[in-house]
């Protein structure tokens, strides 16, 4: 085989990609990738040890968020752009080398290839296929590395987006140095493993209440909002990703230029913040979720700005109006350059762009209702309460998490439909374009779908549980009312499942596959310790989660 990659819901055959990813990268990058994670690793073995000697290096934090997010699927398909990466990788691998040896640290003789190796551009291709994630031959080990890895890329995404809104954490930067150094370990046992896994929970948690303090802080706590989803007249800029600094940017400088803004994707709960509601250019959403935007982004006819991952391989139909950013990279579309000294992006190149496009063509007209995140729930907390003492709210269902291309996803919106009318879906991610568009009625006001927001919001949803485990006094989160039915896509959605697990969720159940990075023993393992669970069909699913339901 050309490559080995099984880190996403789609991979092949469900168990891997061979020759080319599912997601469209091709076998080159897939390799790049990897070394990519090899050299991440080696440079964390050194890190470790400099944070033992009170060294810290913010280049060193900066780098490892970045490139692992840049390795999340659908995020960059350059290959030229990994190159770099490592390249950029190994240097600074030494620099934080040469910091240890002139504080006086001692270097040890037994660190490891990835802390040590070299090569020419030229041999990077051949060092890649070496190290792979073949490469540890233990079934059950190379699964819980790569279940860690995967847990790992996700806090990274979480804590760069936190990064972007000047919030930092050095406890969250020091565990991912830890668990990316001990998946090279080959002392520690499947138990330590576990161990670890469940640890990047805990920090699943802290990275996700942290972006949740960066953007509330900065744009104000998620409120009951409106959402078009129509059109309008004026040439416009189509936003997607999950990047509310670059939201903001991009909006201040298309103010009086008649350019209008719409959000597409993980984008849509942009609008539930306040801040943004002074901004008139900001229309509306446009479109669903990342998966349909080879023929969104042709209809919108204006240009795109992908801010973070869930880009899917542009058509040429479209390429030339589409830019990237950040981490996002791939060869032939237009690039905006990272923050200056603290100043903006530049964003002209693209109002420029934007004035010479139609505007878009409709797909749909009429409204989405959203913003609710913890701080708008608690708000409802005793008409809810209430609702719940009085029958008239019997249960919740938990079903955040990601959309995505399988044709099986039909289950979550025929899931969605078959919910009997007192029951309240509680949802995060773009798991909720199946049915935030279906007309599933209120119970005394309170909305049959309460979106929280984007998939890190599903940090949201744990606060709403516990707050409503403490208002029902109940001891155990597990007692209450509420079933989890979560489908999950790429390493983001991974971090939130370990979150759920951190705190003692059980029973929850996972579609439309289980990963395939997970061998049989550590599925019973996830089985035995906490009820994890497959999904089967709607009818069965509602009784098995609800039995009064179907009563």
């Amino acid at each position: 085989m050309s490559m080995f990659c099984y880190q996403c819901q789609e991979t092949t055959t469900g168990t891997g990609c061979t020759t080319k990813g599912i997601c469209g990268k091709t076998e080159d990058v897939a390799n790049l990738q990897d070394l990519l994670v090899y050299t991440l690793k080696g440079i964390a073995v050194y890190a470790v040890q400099a944070r033992e000697l009170k060294i810290s290096r913010q280049a060193t934090d900066e780098f490892l968020m970045e490139s692992l997010f840049s390795t999340i699927t659908n995020a960059n398909f350059s290959a030229d752009s990994f190159v770099e990466r490592i390249q950029d990788g190994l240097r600074l691998r030494e620099g934080l080398r040469q910091d240890i040896i002139a504080a006086g640290g001692k270097i040890p003789a037994n660190l490891g290839d990835a802390a040590t190796w070299t090569a020419a551009v030229g041999e990077f291709e051949a060092k890649a296929a070496l190290v792979g994630v073949l490469a540890t031959e233990d079934q059950d080990i190379r699964s819980l590395r790569e279940l860690l890895t995967y847990g790992v890329k996700g806090i990274a995404a979480y804590a760069e987006h936190a990064y972007a809104l000047a919030h930092q954490d050095e406890g969250i930067f020091a565990f991912v140095e830890k668990a990316l150094a001990a998946a090279l370990d080959d002392a520690l046992t499947a138990d330590d493993l576990v161990a670890l896994v469940l640890e990047a929970g805990r920090f699943g948690v802290e990275v996700m209440a942290l972006l949740d303090k960066a953007n509330t802080t900065s744009f104000g706590h998620p409120e009951l909002s409106k959402v078009n989803i129509g059109v309008g007249t004026n040439p416009a800029i189509l936003i997607s990703g999950h990047d509310l600094k670059d939201l903001e940017e991009l909006l201040v400088q298309t103010q009086g230029t008649g350019v209008d803004v719409y959000t597409h994707g993980e984008m849509l709960p942009a609008h539930y913040y306040p801040a943004f509601k002074k901004y008139e250019n900001l229309f509306g959403n446009y479109g669903n979720a990342w998966y349909r935007q080879n023929a969104e982004f042709d209809s919108f006819n204006g240009v795109i700005f992908l801010t973070t991952n869930c880009l899917v391989p542009p058509k040429d139909s479209y390429k030339d109006r589409l830019y990237t950013t950040g981490v996002v990279g791939f060869d032939g579309v237009k690039h905006v350059a990272d923050r200056v000294d603290g100043k903006s992006k530049d964003f002209s190149a693209l109002i420029a762009h934007a004035k010479k496009c139609p505007p878009p063509t409709e797909i749909e007209t009429g409204e989405i209702v959203g913003g609710f995140a913890h701080n708008q729930v608690m708000g409802l907390a005793d008409q809810v309460v209430d609702a719940v003492k009085a029958g008239a709210i019997r249960q919740f269902f938990v079903m955040a998490g990601c959309d995505g291309r399988h044709k099986t996803r039909t289950y979550y919106e025929e899931f969605a439909q078959a919910l009997p009318q007192d029951t309240v879906i509680l949802t995060a991610g773009c798991a909720k374009y199946q049915y935030n568009k279906l007309d599933l009625g209120d119970i005394g006001g309170i909305p049959r779908v309460l979106d929280a927001g984007q998939c890190n919001d599903s940090y949201s949803l744990v606060v709403v549980a516990l707050k409503l485990k403490e208002a029902f006094g109940l001891d155990d989160i597990n007692q209450l009312p509420i079933s989890y039915n979560i489908a999950w896509y790429e390493q983001k959605a991974v971090i939130v499942l370990l979150a759920l697990l951190h705190l003692g969720i059980k029973d929850i159940h996972l579609g439309p596959t289980l990963p395939a990075f997970l061998s049989p023993n550590v599925v019973k393992v996830l089985v035995d310790n906490f009820g994890i669970a497959g999904i089967t069909n709607v009818e069965d699913d509602i009784e098995l989660l609800m039995p009064a339901a179907v009563a």
